[in-house]
């Protein structure tokens, strides 16, 4: 993918959770005050595990603000709890690209954090659930 096809895929994916995030206000039960590291990505059932060697966070705030990294780049946003939904909203991203693996997995994370989506937390274990109901992201708890 080269670079301008990145930030259009970017804008594109901001555009949506801007929108997104005008739609609905709810609890910030659940998942405030949590850190999270990837540990894997892609179809549910058949998950490819996280990059070796590769650092990686999701950081939920009792302000409703997420920030992290999944791959390559860092980002930063807000998110909203509604029921055993989480809706994020206003993502920014730097811009780098990076090869293989790293962006693969940050590629399907943003895009499952595209939309409304559900998640579920199991003792230390996060996964968030694209809308499209084929993808997910799997995370163990940091602290």
């Amino acid at each position: 993918m080269n670079k301008k096809s990145l930030t259009i895929l970017t804008l594109l994916l901001a555009t949506g959770l801007i929108l997104l995030g005008c739609a609905s206000q709810g609890s910030l039960a659940g998942l405030k005050g949590t850190s999270w590291k990837l540990i894997s990505y892609g179809p549910v059932g058949k998950q490819t595990p996280a990059a070796v060697g590769i650092e990686t966070s999701l950081e939920f705030n009792a302000a409703g603000e997420v920030d992290g990294n999944l791959g390559c780049n860092s980002f930063s946003g807000n998110y909203v709890m509604k029921g055993g939904n989480v809706i994020f909203s206003q993502i920014i991203s730097t811009m780098m690209a990076c090869l293989g693996p790293q962006m693969d997995q940050e590629r399907l994370a943003l895009k499952v954090m595209n939309d409304m989506v559900r998640y579920q937390v199991q003792g230390n274990t996060l996964v968030i659930y694209g809308a499209d109901g084929v993808n997910a992201i799997t995370f163990s708890k940091e602290k």
